[in-house]
């Protein structure tokens, strides 16, 4: 039966045979019945399972089988537009432009679809091609992998939650809840095969062996492993299994097609991870902790390059800032901030001038009337640090060194107002003056000592990425950051809305 239908197949198509050496033009996105229709068959099963490639199968209007004998010609026709489309969208993504995201750049053109257009028309098995395209992006399979756990997870109706504490108290080592205690076993057993084995004397008490595994957990996760359980702690054992799905199915297509990066030198920021890298050809220079931009001050995604660097540099307050988060400081000790640098500025008669804060009523001052200009000197305390990275961009964003050094140890580091904090200022450095005759360290020590603002601009400017990446692979490790800032969901939204034929397919076809 199967043997006359893709004879019937072959005389719907008007097509016969062709030589085994026989090439297949790119632009003819006919599916040969020398395929078999068994392994047509296994091409339809293959995609209706793009679902573990992330993608939604409804999206490319799958024949059902029934059909190949129906109307055999419409069947064929059906199977090849939709095997076609997914093809496009696992090469290049279902997700082509997303307004505001620069720091997602697509190399299309690496990737032509002409060449697998024809393989898919003429493999013997149509669905391996399928398999390849989907694990071609760089990090596919252990994210696929990742994605299937997550998936069987929601399946088996998700993971135990565990009641966060009132307000803003913590579940602390060596406490005794009978509500959340037992919650916290059962959720980290779900994941750890050391909780699940073990035997405590107390379930009620937050022991030392659940506070092991609680730690375990809270490094995965790029928490403070104190074994405290706060609100982002609790946040994170109580992840729905839908959310880490979706950020893994943003993972897998924001990797496909992505532009190769160059072999030159770049700074790379991860701003979900806040780490900083320095690469070049592949080898890492430079790796450190950074800290961003609070959600509600979010840093923006940016393709920029380092173009100077600034040392002892003053810093003009932002005017959110200074209504913020100075105004209640100022009200508190308005001379302590004198003494940190902090210098106000009002207008009289069209002219800028300069007023003694401890002579300023801060309590008749609101966030809404604010008629004030705030700058911090060079110096010790500066906001700043003694270092200033110029990246240009329309954001006022920069990067600079801190004096607030203790926040590197923390593994959450969402804490500035937008610009990057660096751990270690004068390792950049070094990388940004490298080549530049005259700047080396002693003349550097020097320029530093000096406390006077001196501004050098980079001879060889570096190319600098901010970028949003939650989902990473270390190793045989898939890493799900938060989604601090919600493009994640935004980029999710985006895949799941209805998908429209490309250019490039519909003259395939």
């Amino acid at each position: 039966m199967r043997t006359l239908l893709a004879l019937t197949l072959l005389g719907a198509a008007g097509l016969a045979l062709p030589p085994a050496h026989a090439k297949v033009p790119a632009s003819q996105a006919v599916m040969h019945a020398v395929q078999g229709t068994e392994a047509l068959l296994r091409l339809a099963a293959r995609l209706r399972r793009l679902t573990e490639d992330g993608l939604d199968p409804r999206d490319y209007a799958i024949p059902a089988d029934t059909l190949a004998e129906a109307d055999p010609a419409a069947w064929r026709a059906a199977l090849k537009q939709a095997a076609g489309a997914a093809v496009s969208d696992l090469l290049h993504g279902k997700v082509r432009d997303l307004p505001g995201r620069v720091d997602l750049r697509r190399d299309t053109a690496a990737l032509p679809l002409a060449p697998w257009m024809a393989e898919l028309s003429t493999a013997p098995e149509p669905a391996t091609v399928i398999d390849r395209a989907a694990l071609l992006p760089p990090e596919a399979a252990a994210l696929k992998r990742a994605l299937a756990a997550a998936r069987a997870r929601a399946a088996a109706g998700g993971l135990p939650t565990v009641p966060p504490m009132p307000g803003t108290e913590a579940l602390e080592p060596g406490t005794v809840d009978p509500v959340r205690v037992p919650a916290l076993r059962a959720r980290l057993a779900a994941t750890d095969p050391a909780v699940a084995a073990m035997h405590p004397e107390d379930p009620l008490v937050y022991d030392e062996a659940l506070v092991a595994a609680l730690r375990r957990f809270q490094a995965a996760e790029a928490l403070e492993p104190d074994g405290r359980i706060g609100r982002m702690t609790f946040a994170a054992l109580n992840r729905p299994a839908e959310v880490t799905i979706r950020q893994l199915r943003v993972a897998l297509d924001m990797r496909r097609a992505a532009a190769a990066p160059g072999a030159e030198r770049r700074i790379e920021v991860n701003i979900p991870h806040q780490r900083l890298q320095v690469i070049e050809a592949g080898r890492v220079l430079l790796d450190m902790n950074v800290i961003v931009g609070k959600p509600a001050r979010a840093t923006p995604v940016l393709r920029t390059r380092l173009a100077a660097v600034m040392f002892n540099p003053p810093w003009g307050v932002p005017e959110r800032n200074a209504r913020e988060d100075l105004l209640p400081k100022f009200r508190t000790n308005a001379r302590a901030m004198m003494e940190k640098g902090f210098r106000v500025f009002g207008f009289a008669d069209g002219q800028r001038i300069e007023i003694d804060p401890t002579t300023i009523d801060w309590r008749s001052v609101t966030p809404e009337r604010f008629p004030y200009l705030i700058r911090q000197d060079a110096g010790e305390a500066n906001a700043l640090g003694r270092i200033k990275f110029v990246i240009p961009n329309t954001e006022d964003i920069f990067m600079h060194d801190t004096p607030d050094r203790q926040l590197f140890r923390r593994a959450e580091r969402a804490f500035s107002s937008g610009c990057i904090r660096l751990e270690k200022p004068m390792e950049l450095l070094d990388i940004a003056l490298q080549g530049m005759a005259g700047w080396d360290r002693a003349r550097i020590d020097q320029v530093l000592e000096g406390r006077q603002t001196t501004a050098v601009t980079v001879a060889r400017p570096v190319p600098v990425r901010l970028h949003y990446t939650t989902v990473t692979v270390e190793g045989a490790e898939v890493r799900v950051r938060q989604d601090l800032y919600g493009l994640d969901e935004a980029y999710a939204r985006a895949l799941d809305a209805p998908r429209l034929p490309r250019v490039a397919e519909l003259r395939l076809r």
